[in-house]
């Protein structure tokens, strides 16, 4: 109705306009004819100079004997007849013109007459309008500031998107096992039902940043085939009170119609009193929320409130831990799968350079490498390309316009020989792989086992 009632004024508007315009146009594109006064034109009857008068409402059209054309306006209340006989004209006189009267047009009735009188009551009704809408619009943001905006990936709805799977999550074997049971209760509820079994409401994810939470979450929502919807925890922190706890319920309703479902938190953040009491208000058993999980991710379980993690809450933890070589490897070839590598490449030399690498950075590293070939107009990737990304990844770019003297060089070689030497007679220390007096970053220079 109201998409309705706005087209109908859009119409009028524009209807209005044209009409305008077209008016104009035609008056201004009609040939000037000469304006004289009444007096005139009585004069020139009475000396028959007039051949036709053509009457079209106020305004007298006078065609002269010659072709000459003028025109008069006579008053709005007196017919031609009157005023010519107000003047004393000759019948015999009057009878030698040929009158005629043209009748005027609804739309140029309503140009001339209405419209003048109209146009500022609509200019006026639109402005209202306008002004209203805006309120509307601001209301119904202040309505909705309340309201969280879940994202929602990987689920039923979105069956046209690539969905994640632990196939595609490598390492943290077993934090994959601990959340296969979420998966089993997601697909099959009934036989986790039908022995008595509770499935844990809220599993917390904890984790060196990188190692995966967020992509772990999303696997089981792939597996499992059901809804993830994905909210950060600092959107439930705002200036006002109460908006925190507000987001929290919506983001639970939206996740009770979607059931079965997996809820993601990820992100930690400073809990409000509102919030946090709210979240334990959803959780517990106030309200039963089956089919939906609560999944968290944190890299500092030490912050968060003890009441979250009591049962019944988020009584399971799920570590997930930075990469082992194997590990390593393992993501490294998941990440080169779309890559053009060089028969030289061996990805395990690559996992054994790169101890104390998340997953997220050895991403980057796959990343960087495949940048690095493109600007050197390559067309494969090659292991020195993989090499120099680790550096890069770990220490920064390159400092090609740091100079030093040559006594800073001595003794940043010194240094790194030093390193060198000590990991070289460590019985149980990696081999030194690399040693450079090359500034890096905010390294003067670097040695790499």
């Amino acid at each position: 109705m109201k998409t309705l009632f706005k087209n109908i004024i859009i119409i009028v508007f524009v209807s209005i306009f044209v009409a305008a315009f077209l008016s104009l146009s035609k008056n201004s594109s009609a040939p000037k004819t000469q304006v004289v006064g009444v007096g005139e034109v009585i004069a020139k009857i009475n000396n028959e100079e007039v051949k036709s008068i053509v009457v079209n409402g106020n305004d007298l059209q006078v065609e002269l004997n010659n072709g000459e054309k003028i025109k008069t306006t006579k008053e709005p209340a007196e017919s031609l007849s009157t005023l010519l006989k107000n003047y004393n004209v000759p019948t015999e006189k009057i009878e030698k013109v040929a009158v005629s009267i043209k009748e005027e047009s609804s739309w140029a009735y309503w140009l001339n007459s209405v419209l003048p009188f109209i146009l500022p009551f609509i200019f006026i009704f639109g402005f209202i309008f306008l002004l209203s809408r805006q309120a509307q619009n601001m209301s119904n943001r202040a309505m909705s500031f309340g309201q969280t905006e879940t994202r929602d990936s990987n689920g039923k709805k979105n069956e046209k998107k690539e969905k994640i799977i632990f196939k595609d999550v490598a390492g943290n074997k077993e934090a994959k096992e601990e959340l296969q049971e979420v998966v089993e209760f997601l697909r099959n509820s009934k036989k986790f039902s039908e022995l008595g079994a509770k499935i844990p409401k809220g599993v917390l994810l904890v984790g060196p940043p990188g190692t995966g939470k967020t992509l772990m979450a999303k696997a089981v929502s792939g597996e499992a085939g059901v809804p993830f919807f994905h909210v950060s925890g600092s959107e439930f922190v705002e200036m006002f009170v109460g908006v925190g706890a507000s987001r929290v319920r919506s983001l639970f309703q939206k996740a009770k119609k979607n059931a079965p479902c997996i809820v993601f938190i990820g992100g930690s953040h400073d809990e409000r009193e509102q919030t946090l009491n709210q979240i334990l208000v959803e959780m517990d058993g106030f309200e039963t929320n089956s089919g939906v999980i609560v999944l968290a991710a944190t890299n500092r379980p030490d912050i968060l409130d003890v009441a979250l993690l009591r049962p019944g809450r988020f009584d399971r933890r799920v570590v997930l831990t930075l990469p082992d070589i194997a590990e390593r490897l393992e993501i490294l070839k998941i990440h080169a799968a779309n890559k053009p590598l060089s028969k030289e490449v061996d990805l395990k030399r690559a996992a054994d350079r790169t101890p104390g690498f998340s997953g997220a950075d050895l991403a980057n590293l796959m990343n960087e490498a495949a940048i690095l070939t493109a600007r050197k107009n390559h067309k494969k990737i090659s292991l020195n390309d993989i090499f120099e990304s680790i550096e890069k990844v770990m220490l920064g770019p390159k400092r090609k316009s740091h100079s030093l003297i040559e006594h800073e060089k001595l003794v940043t070689a010194y240094h790194e020989a030093g390193h060198a030497l000590v990991a070289h007679k460590s019985p149980r220390s990696d081999p030194v792989q690399k040693v450079s007096i090359i500034s890096r970053g905010q390294a003067g220079g670097y040695t790499l086992k």
